[in-house]
């Protein structure tokens, strides 16, 4: 196509009236959007916009222009819907090339002189931003009858709807909430919508082009405007969005191997649904009072109480939805999506394999996040098991590639939100019969058994890149503890490796923060001895057996020739940890290894996420099971021993295990700065904390008594000795039960940037065909190969 060509060559600004020039542009009957990727090449879009500026002006201008008009007229004819289709796909190309150029950027925001409709007169609805017309007709667009929606004519008799009189609330493209209806699937509607969703994330993907920043609130002008009252569809669609997503079923209506015999045209829509959706919801809810929800139900599908909440009407919308139907609705859709990839494994090729998990996640994580309601509600049932089990499915099976950090990251997040509610640790004790084939040892038991090794697993063989994530796996074992009623044997065994490894000496003593995670576990067995310990034979059993890892913390040495000698010992044991003698015994049969990522896998940067203290804050659980949260300052902060730099960025400690800010590229346990070294003051500081007294008086009444037992029956057979523990007990013996400390996940602004790196960099990845961004300068992560 010569246009572009002219348009870049020509000296001459092209005049806005030449007609004949521009129609060039969109008239063409049979393209797509890869045919308009091709036929506009990316050096000459530069090109047009560094030696001929205003004719990039001008034609963005007289598209936007196409797509008001056609918004105005409401398509009626063949001719006009191309029209429209041509223009959306030109802008899709087009944007990203104004984006990466910040002299740009404001050129959408900016009014366009004599733009107004009626010409020179400027009145207000004239004086519009090039952005907010285009927006504006983008949503018109989606809910245009016979374009984009069926159409309720009963004859062709009655005259076109009035696309300004229809409400759109009765043209919602989903039945699920808040609507009842579901429209007959028309594959061309589903087309349409799919374009002009990848040009609305187009227009939201400015969030690309700036550097993150500490300051997670700055609002995406796009968003903004898009998720406002402006918009008089913005209720209908995201009704439109959530339910397209959520009804979604990739078997093909249930029939195993349906998805065959017919293209499905859905799930492209799907998949830009959900990723539209996640970026308008791209909201910090902790610079903002997070918008809550009180216990008045009204007839509505959302809630009508104050306060009204924040100004993205699509965060408002998804804070107060509230009934339970449609909180089942979105459960079931969202579960039912995230087991796919499992249903694979059963039977290999018989349903569609959907790609997008992640942005399932992300919107899972938000649903969570925004709405406390939907998170209890997730938690009354153990439904709550069929988001647990993709998860952990997806852990395990991401743990040793590299360009799918990300995906660890947020599956662990949603765990670590979970965790903190108190229902989230009962639901585990239901038992695990489902057998998806896994990379893990074959065990019998519950939910809980099957986190312990997934997790166990992620520590031991993950990638190096995880280790950050440790204490927030921890944490989350820590946050169950005190509800397992009964551990495996393989679960118990998995747990005291992980305190072997943890307290080597040359790893407690290679890194400021490593003593955090023998805390963590000690006071997950503390946890289980002291409010757990009828049901937990096997724990106890392998606690005995193990008795020396917790002889030696007590005794461990704190002289400087000690630490030098242990850290001696780091240089010839280069694994982090050891991955022998932790007993794995065969692998679930069908299952593969966790691959690494492929050569050339193309992955983005992620900014760090903040530590554990940063992450969480503690409550406490009272006797009747409420929570009240403990002031950082109520609890004790850790002595630092003599050395000032014991935290790699000065910052206070609070609380027992709280963490330093990681240094972003500090991912081994050897210390960033190369300054720090342990001392002999910095051990003894938080070795007198260890809370070793349960456990010790747990070993002094039992070890006689498992001893005596071996020596009267001359056994070696453990049932026996089990079968002592169970019936054994410990009451009046052990201290008083510690009170039962929970760290619950808080928003915090260092998450939300991190999430908005980590969706973006998930749909650049994921937006290959046309590849709208790629190769233009992207500022919000790096794209790297592996």
């Amino acid at each position: 196509r010569s246009a572009s060509v002219t348009m870049s060559v020509s000296p001459q600004p092209v005049e806005a009236t030449d007609d004949a020039f521009w129609d060039q542009f969109w008239a063409d009957t049979a393209t797509s959007v890869q045919d308009v990727f091709a036929l506009v090449p990316a050096a000459e879009i530069r090109a047009v916009r560094e030696e001929s500026p205003s004719n990039l002006a001008t034609l963005c201008y007289k598209a936007v222009e196409k797509l008001v008009q056609g918004a105005e007229s409401g398509c009626h004819t063949e001719k006009e819907r191309q029209i429209v289709l041509n223009c959306c796909r030109l802008l899709t190309r087009i944007l990203p090339y104004i984006f990466e150029d910040p002299d740009w950027r404001g050129f959408f925001w900016s009014t366009v002189p004599g733009a107004g409709r009626g010409g020179g007169d400027e009145d207000d609805e004239n004086a519009r931003p090039l952005a907010e017309s285009l927006l504006l007709a983008v949503a018109d667009l989606l809910f245009c009858p016979d374009f984009t929606v069926q159409s309720h004519r009963r004859s062709t008799v009655d005259t076109a709807e009035d696309i300004h009189s229809i409400d759109s609330c009765e043209y919602i493209w989903e039945a699920g909430v808040g609507f009842a209806h579901s429209p007959q699937p028309n594959y061309i509607h589903d087309l349409n919508r799919t374009e002009l969703l990848k040009l609305l994330l187009t227009c939201f993907s400015e969030a690309m082009y700036l550097p993150p920043s500490s300051d997670s609130s700055n609002t995406n002008p796009w968003v903004q405007f898009f998720c406002s009252t402006e918009n008089r569809h913005a209720l209908p669609l995201f009704t439109s969005l959530l339910n397209v997503v959520c009804a979604y079923d990739p078997v093909g209506y249930g029939i195993p191997y349906n998805h065959l015999l017919f293209s499905d045209y859905r799930e492209p829509l799907v998949e830009e649904a959900a990723q539209v959706l996640i970026v308008t919801l791209d909201y910090d809810s902790s610079t903002s009072s997070s918008p809550t929800v009180d216990g008045t139900t009204t007839g509505t599908a959302m809630d009508d109480v104050d306060p009204p909440g924040p100004d993205n009407l699509f965060v408002n919308y998804l804070s107060r939805i509230h009934r339970e139907e449609d909180f089942q609705f979105i459960l079931k859709g969202v579960a039912r999506l995230l087991s796919n990839p499992l249903v694979q494994t059963y039977l290999p090729n018989s349903a569609k394999k959907i790609q997008f998990h992640q942005e399932l996640l992300v919107l899972f994580w938000k649903l969570c996040d925004f709405n406390k309601k939907f998170l209890f509600f997730v938690l009354k049932s153990s439904d709550v098991l069929d988001i647990l089990v993709p998860i952990l499915y997806f852990l395990n099976d991401a743990r040793a590639d590299q360009s799918r950090v990300g995906l660890m990251h947020i599956g662990v997040f949603i765990l670590l939100l979970l965790s903190g509610e108190r229902n989230f640790g009962v639901r585990l004790n239901k038992p695990y019969s489902v057998r998806v084939p896994m990379d893990i040892p074959v065990f019998t038991g519950t939910h809980a058994d099957l986190l312990i090794i997934v997790f166990h697993k992620i520590i031991t063989s993950g990638h190096q890149r995880l280790q950050p994530l440790f204490d927030c796996l921890l944490t989350i074992i820590v946050n169950v503890s005190p509800y397992l009623k009964s551990l495996s044997m393989v679960a118990a065994n998995k747990l005291l490796h992980l305190l072997e490894a943890f307290s080597t000496t040359w790893f407690l003593f290679s890194a400021v923060q490593n003593h955090h995670l023998v805390f963590f576990l000690l006071e997950v067995f503390n946890n289980i001895i002291q409010y757990q310990f009828d049901g937990n034979s096997n724990l106890v059993y392998a606690v005995i057996r193990k008795r020396n890892v917790f002889h030696q913390l007590a005794n461990l040495p704190t002289d400087s020739q000690s630490i030098q000698k242990g850290l001696q010992r780091k240089k010839k044991t280069p694994e982090p940890i050891s991955r022998t003698n932790s007993q794995d015994g065969v692998s679930m049969e069908g299952s593969r290894p966790a691959a690494p990522a492929e050569p050339g896998t193309l992955k983005t940067s992620l900014v760090a996420t903040p530590g554990i203290d940063k992450l969480t804050e503690k409550s406490q659980v009272s006797e009747d099971g409420t929570m009240r949260s403990l002031e950082p300052e109520s609890s004790q902060p850790l002595p630092e021993g003599n050395s000032p730099s014991a935290v790699s960025d000065g910052e206070p400690w609070s609380g027992e295990v709280s963490h330093p800010r990681r240094d972003r590229r500090r991912l081994s346990s050897t210390s960033s700065s190369g300054q720090w070294t342990p001392t002999p003051d910095w051990v003894m500081s938080w070795k007198s904390k260890l809370p070793l007294q349960t456990i010790m008086r747990l070993l002094q009444v039992l070890v006689p008594q498992v001893e005596k037992i071996c020596i009267d029956k001359g056994l070696t057979d453990e049932s026996e000795i089990l079968k002592f523990l169970q019936h054994g007990t410990l009451v009046g013996l052990l201290p008083v039960p510690h009170p039962i400390l929970i760290r619950k996940y808080q928003a915090n602004s260092g998450t939300a940037m991190w999430f908005r790196t980590y969706m973006w960099g998930v749909i650049y990845l994921r937006n290959v065909d046309p590849p709208i961004w790629y190769d233009t300068d992207v500022k919000l992560f790096e794209i790297q190969r592996v």
